[in-house]
């Protein structure tokens, strides 16, 4: 029992550093770093509890006898007490996203944000969510599920809309894109806290899938989800929503693609069969995604994203299609009629790093009339927010006060201008 006991402690020893110092380079040993670090940190008292129970079952039967038995005991307290101190820096998000949005906003945007959106706001974190974080869902949150949107080269694809049961109208939308690298993902696992919080608010929520590479090549992903924002504004009213007010956001390819959609309004380019339909968005919220192709800042760690570029999301090595890899990057789009922008980027991400983030605010901030806020989370890896968790809610209501705000202002310009309060905030 002594052997399994220090076989324990040592797998808990080394959950505990890879939270603390994940692996960025080389490559497949980052990814690994990430899937270890991301559901141990984020699921860390869960981590604990399971192995406090397994180390109590191996003490009983004899597992701390001896000095090597107690030594293991010590080196497993360790572990935990290490755990313990990751898991409370993620109660630093909220401090962080709150800093991020006064900056941003101002910092009397509470007050300015309007008394019926924001009286329902959490004033402490949801201990039952975080205990218990699947099934994500609401009792107050309906889904319809799998509506055709479009078919494209052979594909259909469908959307969820996510609305409260007690069915209000002209709520603001907002639509969210999955991520998964442009090759895999889909509308059922992803983006589910923020939604499903946003639903149970009065949002309409709508998740969409879109053609995955290497079927699909950029920027047929972009062509896609424009085309949900297009069926966004003739159908949403159906189910309650304002069609005239749509946030969007996303994570990893789907921050790339939200962030892209949001700085390519009305290009015909990318809307075919359907240019002149509106593809402008009110705000965008894009969360640890992918802003520069080019990677001019020399960003990328992991030599694998290029690679994954080049053999099946663009076809093309960035020296055969310098062009079409500029036109794919955020940062190479930043506009000065850009959106309110809320980015979201984890300080810890081994897999998109943190510096894309940065340098895309940097450009945004530079060229845009509208707030750009930036909150960088600390001890977050990649995909922080695909369940509950003390991280991931703070950073859920903080996105809720951004959108917010944001939607106040669209109220408020359009009882000023009925015809142009839409574009108001443009």
């Amino acid at each position: 029992m002594v052997w399994l006991l220090w076989l324990l402690a040592l797998i808990s020893a080394l959950l505990a550093y890879n939270v603390r110092h994940p692996a960025y380079r080389p490559g497949r040993r980052a990814t690994l770093s990430f899937f270890a670090g991301w559901l141990t940190d984020e699921l860390a008292l869960h981590h604990i509890g399971v192995q406090a129970l397994v180390a109590i079952a191996l003490v009983t039967h004899g597992g701390a006898h001896g000095f090597m038995g107690k030594l293991g005991v010590l080196v497993l307290l360790g572990s935990w007490w290490a755990l313990w101190k990751s898991y409370w820096k993620a109660d630093q998000a909220a401090e962080v996203v709150e800093r991020a949005l006064r900056e941003a906003l101002g910092n009397d945007y509470r007050e300015r944000v309007r008394p019926q959106l924001r009286q329902h706001w959490p004033r402490a974190i949801d201990w039952k969510a975080v205990a218990f974080p699947f099934p994500i869902r609401h009792p107050d949150v309906e889904r319809h599920r799998d509506i055709l949107y479009r078919r494209a080269a052979g594909v259909n694809l469908r959307l969820d809309v996510y609305r409260h049961r007690s069915h209000p109208e002209n709520c603001p939308v907002l639509l969210q894109i999955h991520g998964g690298g442009w090759v895999i993902g889909s509308k059922n696992e992803q983006g589910l806290p923020l939604m499903i919080h946003m639903a149970a608010r009065g949002w309409v929520c709508v998740s969409v899938d879109y053609r995955l590479s290497p079927h699909a090549t950029f920027p047929d992903h972009l062509v896609d989800v424009k085309a949900a924002l297009s069926w966004i504004r003739e159908h949403a009213a159906e189910y309650g929503a304002d069609p005239n007010f749509v946030a969007i956001t996303g994570g990893s390819a789907g921050g790339h693609l939200a962030a892209l959609l949001a700085l390519t309004p009305n290009e015909p380019e990318y809307q075919p069969g359907f240019e002149s339909r509106d593809t402008a968005v009110q705000a965008a919220v894009p969360m640890y995604g992918v802003y520069d192709f080019v990677d001019r800042f020399h960003t990328f760690h992991n030599p694998e994203i290029h690679h994954l570029l080049e053999s099946r999301v663009m076809k093309a090595a960035l020296s055969e299609a310098p062009e079409a890899y500029e036109k794919a990057s955020p940062i190479a789009r930043v506009r000065a009629d850009a959106p309110p922008f809320f980015v979201v980027h984890g300080d810890h991400d081994t897999l998109v790093p943190v510096e894309q983030a940065r340098h895309f605010v940097a450009a945004l901030r530079a060229v845009s009339r509208q707030p750009v806020a930036y909150a960088e989370i600390p001890g977050a890896q990649h995909a922080f927010d695909l369940f509950p968790s003390l991280r991931c809610l703070h950073v859920v209501y903080g996105i809720e006060r951004f959108l917010a705000f944001v939607y106040s202002r669209y109220l408020d310009a359009t009882e000023r201008e009925p015809k142009t309060g839409s574009a108001a905030l443009q």
